[in-house]
């Protein structure tokens, strides 16, 4: 790329260097997020580079638990440019093989990768445009920098973690698998579509499972022969462009484990699981739930059902030839762990040896030493463009709707993100009228005079 001295993209070297690297814009992060920004850059034409601490979706490879798959089919969850070709459309891709399409994707337009570097530390120049930037390899300057780390930068375990050290306290980013476990059963707390996975896979190798459920959308993983992503598509839903108020908090219960299951939490309680609220407080061993169990596995029902009708009635209204279903609105009776719910529950007694938290991750941004977050440490932005000029950010959920936190959603996000860098590039590079013929003037060519 033009702009900026010759590197060996890819390259893992720690070695330090003293001269400064210079580039248009920097990319922080090669997830998703950064191979997508770093595509739509190269396709503009803007010197950039973007710089990995690890390896290209390295969340992918080790951020998770060994039997993770995508929660959305193939033919959904990949970018525009590139097809997963040894997968059916229809089905969902492992881990793995989703860390190995970025890689490949990343390839395929020689994005100026350089892993194994480590960003320290981001600064605005004082008298002079863009930032300085400390790496592990040295310092970089850069007219503009993009934070595409993602939303799962720490894991998040609340503070009301009980300090018994008996037991084993994991988030769910450190979960792999149930052998990981010590003998006995196990809490998992939050129910969205991590902690739902979890939970059904340790009740399946023969755990004794207590899933704290909160509030959660559950949609159907597939209705009338679509997916629940074409659904969400043609509905418009994934289009809304603000998370409705008090819905904060909501995660959704969704899987693409075992070629991808509708997730409902009174068929796990009817295989042996048992469901309590939300998790309230510890008081030694004895944990305590909110009584809101019902309610929330009613709302979830909700949820379920108003996407159902809404396909009802877009398959009606456009005429469409699919398959009725009527067996997808059968709901299993409410199991005695709801009828009559458990408020607390002695851990020791209970045979409870472990923990794990599947409560969501905070960012992390304490290297981005710019005004651009509010008094929660949040971004200040608009899809992605922040309040302070040349930072923006890439890769949060609703960033400029709900299909943000989806791979293809964020392909689009970049787009956006890299078509407003281009047009503040093309008012960096106007000339005024005398500007103009001044250059003219300096290239025109010169006449000898002969003697």
């Amino acid at each position: 790329m033009a702009g900026h001295k010759r590197l060996n993209p890819m390259s893992k070297g720690r070695e330090m260097t003293t001269e400064i690297t210079k580039t248009d814009t920097l990319i922080v992060g090669a997830g998703q997020a950064g191979v997508a920004m770093s595509e739509h850059l190269s396709k503009l034409g803007v010197p950039h580079l973007v710089l990995e601490r690890e390896r290209i979706a390295e969340r992918w490879r080790t951020g998770r638990w060994d039997s993770l798959v995508a929660n959305g089919p193939a033919w959904h969850d990949r970018f525009p440019g590139l097809e997963f070709d040894d997968l059916s459309p229809d089905g969902f891709a492992p881990k793995e093989r989703v860390a190995d399409y970025f890689e490949a994707y990343a390839k395929k337009f020689n994005a100026p990768v350089r892993t194994g570097v480590e960003v320290l530390k981001v600064e605005r120049n004082v008298g002079r445009p863009g930032f300085t930037i400390e790496t592990s390899q040295g310092v970089i300057e850069a007219n503009r920098v993009v934070a595409a780390t993602g939303p799962f930068q720490r894991p998040v375990i609340p503070p009301i973690a009980p300090q018994d050290t008996s037991l084993l306290q994991i988030h769910s980013a450190d979960y792999r698998n149930p052998g990981q476990l010590p003998e006995g059963a196990v809490l998992v707390v939050g129910a969205g579509s991590s902690g739902v996975q979890i939970a059904d896979e340790l009740q399946r190798a023969g755990k004794k499972v207590y899933l704290s459920v909160g509030a959660h959308d559950r949609p159907p993983r597939a209705y009338r022969n679509r997916d629940f992503c074409w659904w969400l598509g043609v509905l418009g839903e994934w289009d809304q462009a603000a998370m409705k108020p008090g819905r904060e908090h909501v995660t959704i219960a969704v899987s693409g484990a075992h070629g991808g299951r509708t997730v409902d939490f009174r068929g796990l309680a009817h295989r042996g699981m048992t469901l309590v609220g939300l998790t309230q407080a510890f008081n030694g061993s004895v944990a305590t739930f909110k009584p809101n169990l019902a309610e929330n596995l009613a709302r979830g029902d909700e949820n379920f059902l108003a996407l159902l009708d809404a396909a009802d009635a877009y398959i009606e209204r456009n005429g469409l030839d699919l398959p009725q279903e009527p067996e997808a609105r059968h709901t299993f009776p409410d199991p005695d762990c709801v009828t009559t719910p458990i408020l607390e529950l002695d851990l020791a007694r209970a045979g409870v040896t472990s923990i794990i938290w599947a409560t969501g991750f905070a960012t992390d941004y304490s290297w981005l030493h710019v005004d651009a977050f509010d008094e929660h440490g949040k971004p200040r932005h608009q899809r992605g463009v922040s309040n302070e000029p040349g930072v923006y950010f890439l890769g949060l959920p609703w960033q400029s709707r709900r299909g943000s936190s989806f791979i293809w959603g964020v392909w689009h996000d970049a787009r956006y993100v890299a078509d407003h860098i281009a047009i503040q590039r093309s008012y960096l590079d106007y000339h005024n009228a005398a500007q103009r013929q001044a250059e003219t003037i300096s290239i025109a060519p010169k006449t000898p005079i002969s003697a």
